[in-house]
């Protein structure tokens, strides 16, 4: 597959999507980015979606 073509990858879960958005030239897909609004900070799954998360910012200091 040529680069022209290719999908960007979800900085969550890791797969190429076509539908999501991008934060500071990250891309997070449809699929996480409603996962991430439903998921209470009690949630085990919490602190997974703040540790990629953070990647942005470490990627924007950089």
């Amino acid at each position: 597959m040529n680069e022209e073509n290719r999908q960007p990858c979800c900085i969550v879960c890791g797969h190429e999507k076509e539908e999501g958005i991008f934060v500071l030239s990250e891309f997070i897909c449809d699929t996480c980015e409603s996962e991430m609004i439903r998921t209470d900070v009690r949630d085990a799954k919490y602190p997974f979606f703040i540790h990629q998360l953070r990647q942005i910012w470490l990627k924007k200091d950089a």
